[in-house]
């Protein structure tokens, strides 16, 4: 019985200098991996919008991105896609454009994560995926120059999704295999773009 008994403080002794150190683990990494993300987010945003000098942030930040969720509802996006950052781009002082990170939660293989970029005039500068899951040698090729630069420079209203092969300047030619991976993002896309035009109506872009 006391061996049982020793054993068992043992095992809890164990388990507890475990939960301590895993513990100690976390704290000591959490703000390095924090900082790591931050900065490959800045730096996506920036691939997306390669003018921009600065990235600024307009005082009603807060306010915005939960406004967002109804902008985008009321649009038809419902939850399938989620504004989750977005930051003013500057050159020489002025507002240019819009950078933003969005979710969208219609992947095949889970959520996919992707930042984008739209100047003034409504133009497209970049797609960059920040997060994908999807299946290797088909889902995955979201993130190839041939299909996320499909939607820079363009100035649409919306992107469509075609397997044709596209014809029109707001078509967005499916990847092979993965027409779900392609509606996702372009679905997303569409999302930023109403946000955008938000942010235009609102007259945080002018």
């Amino acid at each position: 019985m006391n061996k049982i008994i020793k054993e068992a403080l043992v095992l809890m002794a164990i388990t507890l200098v475990s939960g301590l150190l895993l513990g100690a683990v976390y704290s000591i990494t959490k703000q390095p991996i924090a900082q790591a993300e931050e900065k490959a987010q800045k730096e996506a945003y920036l691939a997306v919008f390669p003018d921009a000098q600065d990235l600024t942030e307009p005082d009603n930040k807060e306010e915005l991105l939960t406004e967002a969720a109804d902008v985008l509802d009321q649009a038809g996006f419902g939850t399938a896609d989620t504004l989750e950052d977005f930051y003013l781009a500057e050159k020489d002082g002025a507002v240019t454009g819009v950078v933003m990170n969005i979710t969208s939660h219609e992947g095949y293989g889970g959520d996919i994560n992707f930042s984008m970029g739209v100047s003034m005039d409504k133009t497209v500068t970049g797609v960059e995926m920040l997060s994908l899951s999807e299946t290797a040698g088909l889902g995955m090729r979201a993130k190839d120059e041939e299909f996320k630069g499909q939607f820079a420079g363009k100035i649409v209203d919306q992107f469509v999704v075609t397997k044709n092969g596209a014809s029109a300047e707001n078509e967005i030619d499916a990847i092979s295999g993965a027409t779900f991976t392609s509606k996702a993002v372009t679905n997303g896309v569409n999302a930023g773009l109403r946000f955008y035009e938000s942010l235009k109506e609102g007259g945080i872009l002018q």
